[in-house]
């Protein structure tokens, strides 16, 4: 079933506002989503967008040309979905501006519940909308690019300063600031980890420069992340590390991690998209169980709520906790 934000990014061709792409015309969709099936019915050339690994995986299932980040310019139109994050939006926004030829139409769309009004104010703050329509709790607006004109949210989506040291950028995980649950495990990490290791979950990397600072015995780190702009912020992050490192963009609940490893460090997601599902969590600690080497260890943190102790007793034969907090709870298992 289509979600809100996909219907209302559809109803102004249905209701005739907009024409829809015609055959030849090249359209860019910036945080496309799977499941849209009605843009089949033109005869459009789309390049989808989406650096979230399981859904770059499910758009290039449906036989999209799927991209994990915007490439080209000249094309006629551009869609947006919009998310929750305002800097993220902003800079789809401001992304589809500079890859869309003059004339051609940017439409956005998405959940009231997301922020969408808000949006589309400021966008009309920057650019003369051509028009908008509110059905499906959602909002769709859109404008034309017309040449001469300042492009809207210049700037927005540069990466930020993250304690002096880090820089990550609107819409990953935590971008502004080091979320608690990674600093607690980070500062309960035993000194004496050594041999290969790996960050599954990484985000930006802050937890994988914490490990390589506090454990003098690692000797190789592998990062795991699905959100591909993260990943490369990551890379960024660690230029100076000085063991060897690889970066992996991969969907941990669902693809295979070929290497083993002597150490495994995570903070994983335990949401999908508004809802909350732990048992995301439960597939990447049975993810790590199966790549940790014999005697290997695996430590990560989780909201003390959730109940991955049971996971870590089937997955692992010793198990336990070794600190908390109020809001988190830092677990190890050992193959």
């Amino acid at each position: 079933m289509t979600s809100a934000p996909p219907a209302i990014l559809l109803r102004p061709f249905e209701t005739g506002d907009l024409e829809p792409p015609a055959k030849g015309t090249r359209v860019l969709f910036l945080g496309a989503e799977p499941g849209l099936r009605a843009l089949r019915q033109w005869d459009a050339e789309f390049v989808c967008v989406n650096g979230f690994r399981p859904s770059f995986l499910q758009l290039a299932r449906e036989s999209w040309t799927t991209l994990a980040e915007p490439e080209g310019d000249g094309y006629d139109m551009a869609l947006v979905l919009a998310q929750k994050h305002r800097g993220l939006n902003e800079a789809r926004i401001a992304e589809a501006w500079r890859r869309v030829r003059d004339g051609g139409v940017i439409l956005v769309a998405g959940a009231k519940d997301d922020g969408i009004d808000s949006l589309r104010k400021r966008t009309a703050g920057k650019v003369p909308l051509a028009g908008a329509l509110s059905k499906y709790h959602g909002v769709a607006f859109w404008f034309t690019r017309q040449a001469g004109q300042a492009a809207p949210f210049a700037g927005a989506g540069e990466p930020v300063p993250v304690e002096g040291r880090f820089r990550a950028a609107p819409g990953m995980f935590s971008h502004d600031r080091v979320d608690p649950g990674s600093r607690l495990l980070a500062e309960s990490l035993p000194a004496d980890l050594a041999g290969a290791a790996a960050d599954f979950c990484a985000g930006w990397g802050f937890l994988s420069a914490a490990l390589l600072e506090r454990c003098a015995g690692v000797r190789s780190l592998d990062l795991y992340e699905a959100d591909h702009a993260a990943l490369k912020a990551a890379k960024a992050n660690l230029a100076d590390a000085a063991v060897p490192l690889g970066f992996h963009w991969i969907d941990l609940a669902g693809e295979p991690v070929a290497a083993r490893y002597d150490v495994i460090v995570m903070n994983p997601p335990f949401h999908a998209g508004r809802a909350a599902e732990p048992d995301l969590g439960a597939k990447m600690i049975a993810t790590a169980a199966k790549a940790l080497k014999p005697r290997g260890r695996l430590f990560m943190v989780a909201n003390r709520h959730l109940p991955y102790e049971a996971t870590l007793a089937a997955s692992l034969p010793a198990h336990g906790e070794i600190a908390r907090d109020k809001g988190f709870k830092v677990l190890y298992g050992r193959r």
